[in-house]
């Protein structure tokens, strides 16, 4: 099983699988280098990147991560703004700093990115290669990023770092997880619940998630408060802060008489959509400039999360901390679901998996967060997908902001009327989330790779560049 703390962690935008994996996999790399005790003969230290790492690389940051990685950083825990000026000093000495000591020929201009090369386990694959003074290779390794910043070596490595464990109730399908639910008298939020407990206390697991809860609300407050356009060349101005000062003028209206000169207010009678759309927002544009987000499935679609959250906490009675707990346990299910059978990896099988997924959980977890039955939220998961089949993923100029940004907002208010849709029904529906999942994998076996993050085809190739 996978522990709900390798689906949802805290690290730097713009991409989970473009960035934070990249940089995982520079920082693994250097601690082997100081594991064999051979770091001392590294004299220098090369990158090749491949398939959609090669392609959108740069506009997904990907430099910056490994270059940043490889100095020990940690994208949990590296500060937004320090890397970027650490980045640009190294681009300047082309020297990075190992372990405090040892100082390392690397330039980041010089990583080379192969667009032919297609490695077999996954798109997304990058190695690292050590040399001695004489420009030996000393060491090599080969990691794929296989999407939500999580790195593999080879395919029969396991997807949870906490490394294997018998849980009390595991499941690799809906059908199993619903069975399980059923025959133990559990919702979906309590036997996860149980499961985590097998690597940490109860109290440990609540304090983490409410911990991601505070990241989540801090990214939003950044994302509102931060006027200006986004980089990379697009000129993308950001959005959040002005709907939030649209939303803010709304409500102070509210206790004033119209007196019928003046136009309507842009988010009068639609604030719940409003206040929906402008969370989505702030954290895509957080994002977008690398700042720090929760991983929740990926960093492309880190705002429908936390905008169907707030929509709860907003207008929905009696959500506090339980509750918000409930909706963390109860969307992660889901994500293993798409992770154990299909992917969550854009440069996989299009933004379905990330967008869809994200839609499918958000979904789900509202419909359990509101008294839904075990049929309804599978329902809800099942709606969220079934409707993002085929979702491309074709970031103009290779950005994580056209059209990434704005499809955190639709997904976000679209989950939320999937939930109020399901939870007017009994929850009976001819489509079920595991038949969902299966088609959606084989969309994207199916997809061409100029519409799986290469930025070859679709909106990336249609729209100008500048």
């Amino acid at each position: 099983m996978i522990s709900i703390f390798d689906l949802f962690i805290i690290g730097i935008g713009p991409s989970s699988s473009h960035t934070i994996g990249p940089m995982r996999a520079a920082n693994k790399f250097v601690n082997d280098l100081i594991a064999n005790k051979i770091l001392s003969n590294t004299k220098s230290i090369a990158v090749q990147l491949f398939g959609s790492l090669a392609f959108t690389g740069e506009g997904h940051g990907t430099d910056r991560a490994i270059t940043i990685g490889l100095e020990g950083h940690a994208p949990e825990t590296v500060d937004p703004d320090f890397m970027q000026l650490r980045f640009d000093n190294i681009k300047k000495a082309k020297q990075i700093t190992i372990d405090n000591q040892y100082i390392i020929d690397f330039d980041p201009a010089a990583i080379a990115h192969d667009y032919d090369t297609h490695l077999p386990y996954h798109p997304n694959a990058l190695c690292l290669i050590a040399y001695d003074g004489k420009q030996k290779t000393i060491y090599q390794k080969t990691y794929y990023s296989i999407g939500g910043g999580t790195i593999v070596e080879n395919v029969e490595e396991s997807l949870c770092t906490l490394g294997p464990h018998q849980v009390p109730y595991p499941f690799s399908s809906a059908k199993e997880l619903l069975q399980l639910c059923y025959a133990n008298k559990l919702s979906i939020a309590e036997l996860m619940l149980e499961n985590e407990k097998t690597w940490r206390s109860e109290n440990e697991i609540k304090e983490k998630l409410l911990n991601l809860v505070t990241i989540m609300q801090e990214c939003v407050d950044r994302g509102c408060s931060t006027n200006g356009v986004l980089p990379g060349g697009l000129n993308i101005k950001r959005r959040a802060p002005i709907l939030y000062e649209q939303i803010a003028a709304a409500q102070k209206e509210q206790n004033q008489s119209c007196d019928g000169n003046n136009p309507p207010h842009p988010c009068k009678g639609s604030d719940e959509s409003c206040q929906v759309s402008v969370i989505a927002l702030a954290v895509g544009e957080e994002n977008a400039v690398g700042g720090k987000v929760v991983v929740a499935p990926t960093c492309g679609a880190a705002g429908v999360l936390p905008a169907v959250l707030w929509y709860a906490k907003l207008f929905c009675n009696d959500i506090g901390n339980t509750e918000t707990i409930k909706y963390l346990l109860t969307t992660a299910a889901i994500e293993i679901l798409f992770k154990k059978q299909a992917s969550i990896s854009g440069a996989e099988v299009g933004c379905q998996g990330e967008v869809g997924v994200a839609c499918s959980m958000a979904a789900a977890g509202l419909t359990a967060l509101l008294g839904g039955n075990l049929q309804q939220v599978e329902n809800a998961a099942e709606i969220g997908i079934e409707h993002h089949l085929g979702l491309t993923c074709d970031p103009v100029k290779g950005l994580v902001q056209v059209p990434c940004i704005e499809r955190n907002v639709i997904a976000a208010n679209q989950a939320i009327n999937i939930a109020h849709l399901v939870l007017s029904e009994s929850g009976e529906h001819a489509v079920f989330l595991d038949t969902a999942i299966k088609n959606m994998k084989q969309t994207g076996l199916d997809m061409h790779t100029k519409y799986k993050e290469t930025a070859l085809g679709g909106l990336a190739v249609d729209i100008p560049n500048c």
